[in-house]
């Protein structure tokens, strides 16, 4: 007897050592992930295809399509928004610039973009191991779920766009800038025009 006792913690500290180890094993290659942003994107967008495949087959699980749908506007909201709100509160860090003649500062995101699509990856796995308890589907009229989430994103993506041309800022990366250098000068001097 005095061995079943004996094995308790020590086979729960096994479990935790190669529980530790998973979760090294898998943010090891998570961070091998980060720089890829189109191949993570293409691959959450086929998994997005493959649970709307599984509702369209199974014809059921609206509600949670629908929690799913919220949870994705609420990160998106997120993932548009400024770290720091110049509407909300005043601080000593980044801000955007409210004037023409304040200086630039870039664009901090609230929700970094690997977040967000961390976020949206765990989202869409989850929808799409709930398609397969019955227990998640409850019977409902989803054109109705359907007109309101179009109407709450509307309404959201209208308030979000009103924002970002108050305070003049986009969300976007759009590519490096590129300058032009000097045009080189006609004349035989030297090319430094000082």
């Amino acid at each position: 007897m005095e061995g079943v006792g004996g094995d308790g913690p020590s086979a729960a500290a096994a479990l935790n050592q190669r529980r530790l180890e998973l979760s090294k094993l898998f943010q090891y290659y998570l961070d091998k992930t980060t720089p890829h942003a189109t191949y993570r994107w293409i691959g959450t967008f086929v998994l997005a295809l493959l649970y709307a495949l599984r509702v369209y087959y199974v014809q059921g699980f609206y509600v949670v399509t629908y929690g799913l749908g919220i949870y994705i506007l609420n990160l998106l909201i997120g993932f548009l928004s400024p770290l720091v709100d110049p509407e909300l509160e005043s601080s000593d860090g980044p801000m955007l610039p409210t004037k023409g003649s304040d200086e630039f500062k870039p664009f901090i995101r609230r929700l970094p973009e690997f977040k967000f699509w961390y976020a949206i990856t765990k989202a869409f796995c989850v929808a799409f191991v709930m398609t397969f308890f019955s227990l998640f589907d409850v019977p409902v009229f989803w054109p109705i779920l359907l007109c309101y989430w179009v109407v709450l994103f509307v309404l959201t993506m209208r308030r979000q766009i009103t924002h970002m041309i108050k305070y003049k800022y986009i969300p976007f990366n759009l590519g490096k800038q590129k300058y032009s250098g000097k045009r080189p000068s006609t004349s035989g001097s030297s090319p430094r025009a000082d």
